[in-house]
């Protein structure tokens, strides 16, 4: 990474910084989704049961995210904050303390997941030997290799918190390709190849993780008259224990969330699964596609991200305002974008990865509502982004926590009417609308705190 790989986010028009920016970190986001949807699809071709099991193994997967949040929302704002400040010593701290963070927590994921795959799949009460074979193998394959996931998750955000957003969107898109290319291969056994099955679909996703990885590793030291903080920092030394600390206070708030979110999203899931494997892989594919919008929006927030962060550390108030307003209009608009595909077109979008007529029309179904909310959940994503930017994680947690965990009570009501199934659908959208809402104006009010605060000094 040289300089023209870097971004002076506290200086230059908002809407330009954002953009280039932001541009690349979506388009990787976007690359992320088709991941998934790339996934689906060939798993697709083998039934409802392989969907439904790739759907309750990556359960934990995506649980896994939550504890890696800690060390890469904890460094990435920590070093974005002392960019903005010029202060290289600390950000090279930080991230080297980040790095360490994450690779102890993929061995202790991985071994906790090896070790009771059984009992942590039993939750979901899956009564479908096969399908718990499908989920059994793939947790294994995919936890057990979380390594490359956390990894690509962490160098991301401390790529993003030095401006530097084309590296890993370039990581990413090889390793797109390597995974669209593994996966008829060894799912399907096409030529000289077995056919894995869903075995075959966890392999191809860590291949292309372990790829991802590398590609972003080699970008630290390739590139000459490198700026990039990653070059400097000594991974095996002592670091300060304020280090540590100061990442833990910002992303031990961000973790707990996302872990909470996981867990209640696995509650509704088996809440699901009493209406049947379909009903599981709807939920499971329905999320995947859903992840246009939230994984776009996610790539955006981090953005953000970064920008207020190093803007804050510059003490540049104003021009945190004007960058969140500019990227709520963005948001927004895509928000209604996905609202409109999802509503008036659910039965195409679904039948790319359900050919069974009952489950199609549970898709049908699981589109429509959950496209209404959209436009306020990339408000929530969007100013969660911002505000955790500004070191308010735990605020972040608090209305998160809250609201997701309403979903629960709300779906129990809502399936014991003539709703059914559908209620549970209707508690997804609603809570989501109402956390769009609760964010939007909980940012206004710490930022005019931060302004008085600032005017006081």
């Amino acid at each position: 990474m040289n300089k023209k790989h870097q971004l002076d986010l506290t200086n230059g028009p908002i809407m330009k910084t954002l953009a280039e920016l932001a541009l690349p970190i979506m388009a990787s986001s976007f690359l992320g989704t088709a991941y998934n949807i790339t996934d689906m699809a060939w798993i697709g071709v083998l039934g409802s049961k392989a969907v439904a099991g790739v759907g309750m193994g990556g359960m934990y997967v995506w649980l896994s995210q939550g504890l890696c949040s800690l060390a890469r929302m904890g460094g990435q704002v920590n070093v974005a904050q002392s960019c903005g400040r010029n202060d290289t010593r600390s950000a090279t701290d930080y991230a080297a303390a980040s790095i360490q963070l994450t690779c102890i927590f993929a061995f202790l994921f991985s071994a906790v997941c090896l070790l009771f795959t059984g009992p942590l799949l039993a939750f979901f009460h899956l009564e479908d030997a096969q399908t718990f074979a499908y989920a059994e193998v793939y947790m294994k394959i995919t936890c057990g290799l979380i390594i490359f996931s956390y990894m690509n998750y962490t160098l991301t955000g401390l790529y993003t918190a030095q401006g530097d957003s084309k590296t890993p969107f370039a990581a990413n898109l090889i390793g797109l390709v390597m995974n669209m290319i593994l996966d008829p291969l060894l799912i399907l056994g096409i030529g000289p190849f077995p056919r894995l099955e869903v075995t075959g679909a966890a392999i191809a996703t860590a291949a292309a993780q372990l790829v991802v990885m590398l590609v972003m590793i080699a970008g630290i030291f390739l590139r000459k008259n490198s700026e990039n903080i990653l070059r400097k920092i000594h991974l095996f030394s002592r670091t300060s224990g304020s280090i540590y600390r100061s990442i833990c206070r910002i992303g031990v708030p961000t973790a707990l969330q996302g872990t909470l979110y996981c867990m209640i999203s696995m509650v509704l899931t088996r809440m699901v699964s009493a209406f049947g494997s379909g009903a599981v892989a709807t939920q499971r594919v329905g999320g995947q596609i859903e992840s246009i919008s939230w994984n776009t929006s996610d790539g955006f927030a981090a953005a953000l991200n970064s920008f207020t962060a190093q803007n804050y550390g510059a003490g540049k108030n104003d021009r945190i305002r004007q960058g969140y307003q500019i990227s709520l209009r963005i948001m927004i608009t895509w928000g209604l974008i996905v609202t409109a595909a999802f509503v008036l077109f659910p039965k195409q979008i679904a039948s790319l990865f359900f050919h069974e007529e009952d489950v199609l029309k549970t898709a049908v179904g699981y589109l429509v509502i959950l496209g209404i909310g959209e436009a306020f959940m990339c408000v929530e994503m969007l100013t969660i982004g911002a505000l955790s930017g500004l070191g308010k994680t735990k605020i972040c947690s608090v209305i998160s926590i809250l609201l997701t965990g309403a979903r629960i009570p709300l779906a129990l009501l809502l399936t014991r009417t003539a709703l059914g199934l559908t209620g549970i659908w209707w508690a997804l959208t609603l809570s989501s609308m109402a956390k769009g809402v609760v964010f939007y104006f909980t940012f206004h009010k710490v930022s005019q705190d931060i302004e008085r605060e600032s005017a006081s000094v």
